[in-house]
């Protein structure tokens, strides 16, 4: 029975991506956003917010197993897009793990997958005894009037740090791209621990730009390590670069909070140089609240000339609680620069289980980052 003051997870984030989806133009009658959700969830959908979460899941801060985002493409176009863990019954690194995959064989059937890739590289990435926070998430994403595409992200750190550099080198290789990993590495993985692999993720799909992508955290690093990383990709203006961090992130010097993130994206066309690349901005950490996350994010797409009702929009689909009253309804926000098209993600949480407080003082010690 729906209770309203007391709804499932389910009911909670299909509400949230129904509202989504209007807003970015669907059409009324697609509920395969909704439909791929619930399966995606499973039984753990069924829970009541009241319940607490069934696993603590990385995805959100408050330990939500989904995330979502809006992509806002400079053509126009937009994309409404689903982070997502998969949680067994009776959860644990192996169980999800196992269940993600019962949940890739459904959806690769029903929506006529290619899983070639995901093929490749999984005895790399799912050991049977998977270590770190997560083995592998999904994304799907979603555009109207299209068949969604679905994206998994490994975790580098699965066979134990010591050996992340090894699997990503691997997974290139076993890709066919075999230069990959130093395009990537080159500009960005100079500064020992301080840059992290965070993801390896794929594409599954057969598209001229279905993508390898590898996902480099830059902890306590200042703008110009972005600057420097994204200089893997040929013709990127590093101002463009220093613009996104200068109205996003304030008067920050370095980002000592949750990193920075640098993504690469390979195509099989171009295997030796990345021909995409994206900085993720934690915003959640370098602002006192929603309001001045808002503000901040408004400014910079009406200086790219983006429409910034389509923020608000967002924002009025998941919550209608006084933004100045917590943080992390804004999560993260991204730049896309390179030949595979360009534009900005605003990634929000859904704040099933917890808002949290507006920052007071430093920033919060550093944490995951979902992409």
């Amino acid at each position: 029975m729906n209770d309203i003051n007391d709804p499932t997870l389910f009911e909670h984030t299909s509400r949230q991506l129904r509202n989504l989806c209007h807003e970015a133009g669907f059409p009324p009658s697609d509920d395969s956003p909704v439909e791929l959700l619930r399966e995606l969830l499973g039984a753990g959908g069924d829970r009541r917010l009241s319940e607490g979460p069934l696993w603590p899941s990385d995805v959100a801060d408050d330990a939500t197993p989904v995330e979502f985002s809006v992509a806002l493409d400079d053509t126009g176009e937009n994309a409404v897009r689903v982070l997502g863990e998969v949680i067994a019954d009776q959860p644990g690194m192996a169980a999800n793990m196992n269940a993600a995959r019962r949940f890739l064989d459904s959806t690769a059937r029903r929506l006529d997958i290619p899983t070639e890739r995901f093929d490749a590289v999984q005895d790399l990435f799912l050991p049977e005894d998977p270590q770190g926070k997560f083995s592998f998430w999904y994304s799907l994403i979603f555009r109207p009037s299209a068949k969604p595409k679905v994206k998994v992200y490994f975790n580098p750190d699965v066979r134990g740090e010591d050996r992340g550099r090894e699997l990503v080198a691997e997974g290139f290789r076993r890709l066919g791209m075999d230069d990959a990993y130093d395009a990537a590495t080159e500009h960005s993985i100079h500064r020992g621990d301080d840059d992290r692999f965070t993801f390896f993720a794929v594409d599954l799909d057969d598209s001229p730009t279905s993508r390898v992508k590898l996902y480099i955290s830059h902890y306590s690093a200042t703008v110009e390590e972005a600057v420097r990383a994204s200089q893997a990709v040929d013709g990127l203006d590093g101002e463009v670069i220093r613009d996104f961090c200068r109205v996003l992130g304030g008067d920050t010097e370095i980002y000592g909070g949750r990193p920075l993130v640098s993504s690469y994206s390979f195509v099989d066309s171009e295997p030796k140089r990345p021909g995409n690349y994206s900085l993720y901005l934690p915003i959640r950490d370098y602002v006192t609240d929603d309001a001045e996350a808002r503000e901040r994010v408004r400014a910079y797409l009406a200086a790219r000339g983006s429409d910034p009702a389509g923020l608000d929009r967002a924002i009025a689909a998941l919550t209608d609680r006084p933004l100045d009253a917590g943080r992390g309804l804004l999560a993260h926000v991204s730049l896309r620069l390179g030949q595979f098209g360009t534009g900005t993600t605003i990634y929000l949480s859904s704040e099933g289980y917890e808002v949290l407080p507006p920052r007071v003082g430093a920033s919060a010690a550093s944490g995951s980052v979902g992409v």
